[in-house]
């Protein structure tokens, strides 16, 4: 029996905790790789000798070599700048291209039919920059945004509201940065809206909480960012494609005429599942939802637009 075969590019903590959550979900066998010598090797031979206690079967081996990842079915990428205090995400924009580019070659050329999860900062930009580069079709490309954005937006309702964590519903829409767009409509707890729930100050609290999610735990930790949410988030995408899940789930998917975006990747609910991304379902936006989600998509052209300034 042919197992699924999955790249994960970047040994870091996001990089190394993908691999830990698709282990611990047996989707396949896991290769880990990184530039620095000895560091994926290292990581996937620690986790590889968990398999007897945690349970998985399948094999985790780390390299430095892309030769390694050919007829890999799916590639989580993570490799890239973290951000640290102060900074955004659209402060990597020049460094972290560089880096997608390069490995979006590598594993194109390993993998022809290989299917692209990008987590890599500025996520919607660097998504839009691996389809151009890999010349895959857009289905087959998607970046992780709003899995990440909407469970930080179900944690902190939870928070608020005293409530389980599983029975929380919410979307976010839009750029995966300080333009996202929450949508307090379309979130619940066990079925009753939100807004029947808490008040109204205590929504806009912990939509800026969301919008500032990631900056937060930045400014925590001072010397890198988020890790366990974020590859939470892509292992929970690459499940869905790998299984055929056929999950609705936000992400940074190519959107043409589907909310009017015009040919770019920006933060959509999609349906994944074999071969990528299924479809785009478009949610009916008020006006000010439609204005806050053209601003984000306005945000996520600019960048774009710069990668072409830079070359890429």
């Amino acid at each position: 029996m042919t197992h699924p075969k999955i790249t994960i590019v970047g040994a870091g903590s996001v990089g190394a905790s993908c691999a830990v959550w698709a282990a611990m979900r047996d989707l396949g066998d896991i290769v880990l790789v990184d530039v620095v010598d000895g560091l994926a090797a290292g990581k996937a031979l620690d986790l590889q000798q968990a398999a007897p206690i945690a349970g998985f079967a399948h094999s985790v081996i780390g390299t430095t070599d892309y030769a390694a990842t050919a007829g890999s079915d799916l590639a989580i990428v993570t490799a890239g700048l973290a951000r640290r205090p102060g900074m955004s995400r659209d402060d990597l924009l020049a460094r972290n291209a560089e880096i997608v580019s390069g490995v979006t070659k590598n594993l194109v050329a390993a993998s022809p039919n290989v299917i692209l999860i990008i987590v890599s900062n500025p996520v919607d930009a660097m998504t839009s920059l691996a389809q151009r580069v890999s010349k895959l079709p857009p289905k087959r490309v998607v970046g992780m945004a709003g899995v990440l954005d909407s469970a930080r937006m179900r944690t902190f309702i939870a928070m608020e509201a005293g409530a389980s964590p599983k029975d929380v519903q919410a979307f976010v829409l839009g750029g995966h940065g300080d333009t996202m767009v929450p949508l307090v409509r379309y979130s619940s707890i066990g079925g009753v809206p939100l807004s029947e729930c808490l008040p109204k100050d205590k929504i806009d609290r912990l939509v800026e909480r969301t919008r500032s999610a990631g900056a937060e735990i930045v400014g925590l930790l001072k010397t890198g960012s988020a890790f366990y949410a974020p590859s939470a988030a892509a292992v929970e995408m690459a499940q869905a494609i790998l299984r055929d899940e056929r999950r609705i789930l936000p992400c940074a998917a190519y959107c043409d005429k589907e909310y009017g975006v015009g040919g770019y990747f920006v933060g959509v609910p999609a349906r994944l599942g074999a071969g990528g991304v299924l479809d785009v379902l478009e949610f009916d936006l008020t006006a000010d939802e439609r204005a806050t989600f053209d601003r984000s998509t306005e945000a996520v052209r600019s960048l774009v637009r710069q990668l072409a300034t830079l070359g890429y």
